[in-house]
């Protein structure tokens, strides 16, 4: 007795057929990436501290729990 996959020979993920996408494309993405990353980072990790840039407690607690998941200090 022989079985047979039901995906073999299945054509609906063609292998080899992908398009490349050109890196000048990629690039304004990638700064933005960045950008949207730095910005998150300040505010988890700096804000109400030295650097503070609003006044209050406000931010602080807003970002409380995610500071302590990525191991800033904050107490």
């Amino acid at each position: 007795m022989t079985t047979t996959s039901p995906l073999a020979g299945d054509t609906f993920f063609p292998v080899g057929t992908g398009t490349v996408i050109p890196a000048a494309d990629l690039v304004p993405w990638a700064v933005l990436a960045v950008l949207i990353a730095t910005v998150f980072l300040y505010f988890v990790g700096a804000e109400q501290g030295a650097f503070a840039i609003f006044d209050g407690m406000y931010v602080h607690e807003y970002v409380h729990d995610g500071r302590h998941l990525l191991g800033f200090p904050c107490h």
